[in-house]
């Protein structure tokens, strides 16, 4: 017995009242009467068939208040159902030349098309998603064939083992509010559709490091996208990441070479070229050892790109970083004595370092800023160190002209003093002056390009061991510094070890975290029980944080994802057709096999490998988890438990209830 789409089953149904009119004596659909009756507008016919729920909402559009039918499409969907039968694989990977929709097989005139890939989950986010080709799976389903069931995928799911982590430890949640703090175990994509309702125009700040899409087998996610592939793999998150943003709400992705210049097309496109913020260039390894030995044959690799845009550039807002200098201004030359009473002098400032005999050289240099007794000379005395500049209030200036040899002052809006000798104004160093790493240092206005950050120490931040892709804490301090205030909301949902919810704790910021890898538990997880207790790692020191906080735990409810592990786990053949038994059973199968024809088929893949892709691959991934429509069905109310059961109405509350 074939297995069919849902739309299929809907339509049987339908046409049973029918008796033999549209329906053989096996069951089997009379395509051509049907379609022939639909060409005629059968009233009985699509009265029949718009009274179910399912086909009316997938296959009617309003149009001027007016609800139509979408025949053409309906029957399109009828025709194309005879593919489907002929081979379990006969439309997986069709792409290629089509006239008028249909592939050049069906028609002469010939346009050069890409259908739409509406399977978006089988661009696969873990290794075991490749076959040999090491090319993700990726069918291309036009949107007539699969339209609902890519609906259905993206309906929110059911969330189980829900638990709340705090200073007092781990206990059951049924409950969640605006101001906690959340991480979900599940498909990125799936996870961001459950929120959707819930936090839709409540983002302040995303922050994304994807795969690079490399090659590189080195990390557990799926490395090794071709570019099309990845970019539908971003296309359908950035959508729903851009949804979720307020409007002064910033996105910053990054990533390398490999994709950033393709990434930077499809966000012009999601957000529109006009909210693009900056392309921010940061150094993340320096050239030495190993890195260094095909130096010959290509320009290496030591910087990474953060890609920055904003959902409505009207109202964009950015917090100015600076970076502490690591030589001296030697424009600030000359240093204000004495006081109010006594009068004051200008003295050039190596005079009277000399004479401290913090100078031996006698002179000021750039390199002088490494010289502990000057720096710390100049950091107590930085409201008196100064430089000449032109720019001075006019009235200053007429005063000060009045006396040329003598220093005045007025008084800023802020009760400042701004000194002015001769017509110039002083500026003081301390007006250079800016927190960074908890110290206020002089400093100079940080763009586009960051080279002060280590990224070569992270790998045991946080007190958690995680040798790939990931980034210093202080790399997200910076972004979060720049694109926040305490209380927002930040997402990350390729969140890796956690480091985004990391700082975002000890800044004081909300966070949401989306990770579908198991190291979610042994390293994620683990990371923010210890940024609880207090670790003292990272940006800790800087910001002074002493432990606290909290955050929810919940997992997608597993359904076909379940399966999907056992295969993968399968070490031998027969543990592999045992879980294939239970597929048949209980599993939802890609609505395009036949499993009798598969069954005869499957036999001749001999290695465990083989047949363990085969058997992955007639899983239907739009059947992962459970949908939350479902939840009070009784056949899944009886697999979940009466706290996660609460913790799902809670979640999914709506206004009013």
């Amino acid at each position: 017995m074939a297995v069919e789409a849902k739309i299929i089953d809907h339509i049987r149904t339908v046409l049973e009242a029918f008796g033999t009119t549209y329906l053989t004596e096996n069951g089997a659909l009379k395509k051509n009467k049907l379609i022939n009756d639909l060409d005629k507008y059968n009233k009985e016919l699509m009265t029949a068939l718009l009274a179910d729920n399912f086909i009316r909402k997938t296959y009617t559009e309003k149009i001027a208040d007016v609800e139509v039918f979408k025949v053409n499409q309906f029957v399109e969907m009828l025709e194309y159902k005879s593919y489907w039968e002929d081979s379990y694989t006969k439309y997986s990977n069709k792409i290629g030349l089509t006239a008028g929709g249909k592939f050049i097989d069906e028609a002469t005139d010939v346009v050069l098309d890409f259908p739409y890939k509406d399977t978006v989950l089988k661009a696969g986010m873990t290794k075991e998603d490749l076959d040999k080709t090491d090319d993700a799976d990726e069918p291309f389903l036009n949107e007539v064939l699969a339209k609902a069931e890519i609906d259905e995928l993206l309906e929110p799911k059911v969330l189980v083992n829900a638990k709340r982590y705090d200073v007092n430890g781990v206990a059951d949640a049924t409950s969640i509010n605006d101001t906690d703090n959340l991480i979900i175990k599940g498909n990125n994509l799936l996870a961001l559709h459950s929120l959707k309702e819930r936090y839709a125009g409540k983002v302040k700040l995303i922050y994304l490091d994807p795969p690079y899409n490399t090659g590189s087998d080195s990390f557990e996610y799926n490395d090794r996208f071709n570019h099309a592939t990845w970019l539908s793999f971003m296309k359908s998150r950035l959508e729903i990441a851009r949804y979720l943003l307020a409007d002064d709400g910033l996105i910053f992705i990054h990533l390398d070479y490999n994709e950033d210049a393709y990434a930077k097309i499809l966000l012009d496109n999601i957000f529109s070229r006009e909210s693009y913020v900056s392309t921010i260039s940061v150094k993340s390894n320096s050239l030495s050892g190993n890195k260094t030995q095909h130096k010959n044959r290509t320009i290496l690799k030591n910087k990474d790109s953060i890609i920055v845009f904003v959902k409505n550039k009207n109202n964009l807002s950015i917090n100015p970083q600076y970076e502490a200098k690591d030589r001296w201004d030697t424009h600030y030359n000359q240093i204000l004595l004495g006081d109010d009473k006594n009068g004051f002098v200008v003295k050039k400032l190596k005079d009277v370092l000399s004479q401290q005999g913090i100078l031996d050289s006698g002179r000021i240099t750039p390199e002088s800023w490494n010289n502990p007794k000057f720096r710390k000379y100049v950091i107590k005395n930085s409201e008196r160190v100064f430089r000449i500049v032109n720019s001075i209030p006019k009235d200053l200036k007429k005063a000060s002209k009045q006396s040329p040899d003598e220093v005045v002052y007025k008084m800023d809006k802020s009760g400042d003093r701004i000194y002015a000798l001769n017509g110039k104004r002083l500026s003081m160093l301390s007006k250079t002056f800016h927190l960074i790493n908890g110290e206020k240092v002089p400093a100079q206005l940080l763009g586009d390009l960051w080279t002060d950050i280590d990224f070569q120490n992270t790998q045991n931040q946080g007190g958690i061991s995680f040798t790939n892709a990931k980034k210093p804490e202080q790399l997200l301090s910076r972004i979060i510094s720049m694109s926040t205030e305490d209380n927002d909301l930040i997402v990350d949902f390729f969140m890796g070890s956690a480091t985004t919810q990391a700082v975002a704790m000890k800044m004081n910021r909300r966070f949401i975290g989306i990770e579908q890898m198991d190291y979610i538990n042994s390293v994620a997880v683990p990371r923010l029980q210890k940024v609880i207790e207090g670790e003292q790692g990272g940006i800790s020191k800087v910001v002074n944080w002493q432990g606290g906080g909290s955050f929810v735990y919940a997992e997608l409810m597993e359904k076909n994802q379940g399966y999907l592990k056992d295969l993968q786990k399968a070490e031998t053949m027969a543990e592999l057709m045992v879980v294939y038994t239970r597929m048949k059973s209980n599993a939802d199968i890609d609505f395009r096999v036949d499993l009798a024809k598969f069954e005869e088929e499957i036999e001749k893949f001999n290695s465990l490998d083989d047949r363990k892709r085969e058997l992955i691959r007639i899983l239907d991934k739009n059947q992962l988890y459970y949908n939350y429509g479902n939840i009070d069905d009784e056949n899944v109310r009886d697999l979940i438990t009466d706290t996660d059961y609460q913790f799902n109405k809670a979640f999914y509350k709506k206004d009013g209830e």
